[in-house]
């Protein structure tokens, strides 16, 4: 029996991911390269180094608040590029198949419900936690088609502003972004650490991987920041788990990477803000997808929108 094939885009403020998806979630062509202002014209390069002929459609997962009525992005602030603009009418001139958009984070949640570590949950919460933080929700084995803007959630009233425009976002605090920032200004202030070693000594190209790598070294200064960004995703966390009572919160993202550092620092600070009960009953485990999650979710829509009662594991 042959299969049926689309292709699946994930769309982030940094890196543009973009792959050829069988329905039963096997990438077989993949390309990843970084996101850039020319987005439409870099999507239809990098599909048509991969497309297959019998694709289905495709899906496109994008950072920011969709509007599924226009299929637009209105507001998206990492990624400013797309707001407004019509990419799924051009790739459907371009290609002649179906286009479904969807936010990126939602986009990862089916990924991982269809062929990752959320197929034994009925009902999770996904994060993913990278430059910014962002959320996806499974509910009663369907994709919950709402913002999910849980990196935009406030945890601290009248503190930073963030570029959403909002005050104190769990984004200010607990990205790699903050962490980033945080980092770059106390060595500002003249904090002693083996990053000022990194990038050649240019601070300010330090990465959310240098921090990691010089916590493990046993820099107080990164281990420092890693653990204050830990303890506010924590107070994320627990705000999740206390309103929606999952069965599962999975976290995919780069900083996974750093998990026995900061996330086990979130995961202890939720366990102090949750109610015990619910905080017992959820799991918090890693995606086991990684940054294939996206994409695979993204053509995921293309299978799920054209076959209706096709179910979900």
């Amino acid at each position: 029996m042959s299969k049926n094939y689309a292709i699946g885009i994930d769309l982030g403020g940094t890196n543009l991911r973009v792959a050829l998806v069988a329905e039963d979630g096997e990438i077989l062509k993949k390309i990843k390269k970084p996101s850039t202002e020319e987005i439409v014209a870099s999507i239809i390069e990098s599909i048509g180094e991969i497309r297959h002929d019998s694709i289905q459609g495709i899906g496109l997962g994008t950072a920011g608040l969709v509007d599924r009525v226009k299929n637009r992005v209105f507001f998206s602030p990492n990624l400013r590029a797309i707001e407004g603009i019509d990419v799924v009418s051009e790739l459907r001139r371009t290609f002649g198949v179906p286009v479904f958009l969807e936010n990126d984070a939602n986009a990862a949640a089916l990924g991982e419900k269809v062929s990752g570590a959320g197929k034994g949950f009925g009902t999770f919460v996904l994060l993913t936690l990278g430059s910014a933080i962002g959320g996806g929700i499974i509910y009663k084995g369907k994709l919950l088609e709402e913002s999910a803007e849980i990196g935009h959630m406030s945890i601290q009233a009248d503190a930073e502003k963030c570029p959403c425009g909002n005050m104190g976002c769990l984004d200010n605090y607990a990205s790699a972004r903050a962490m980033i920032s945080k980092a770059v200004s106390m060595l500002e202030k003249g904090t002693e650490s083996l990053l000022k070693e990194c990038c050649k000594g240019s601070i300010y190209k330090i990465t959310s991987e240098d921090i990691y790598r010089t916590a493990l070294e046993g820099d107080t200064l990164s281990r420092e920041v890693l653990k204050e960004g830990g303890k506010y995703l924590g107070v994320g966390l627990a705000n999740i788990i206390n309103i929606l009572s999952p069965e599962a919160i999975i976290l995919a993202g780069g900083l996974v990477g750093a998990w026995n550092i900061y996330v086990q620092e979130a995961i202890k600070e939720a366990s102090r803000r949750a109610f015990k009960d619910l905080f017992d009953s959820v799991k918090i485990i890693p995606s086991s997808l990684g940054d294939n999650a996206g994409i695979i979710g993204a053509a995921c829509l293309v299978f799920k929108e054209l076959s209706r009662d096709l179910p979900l594991p």
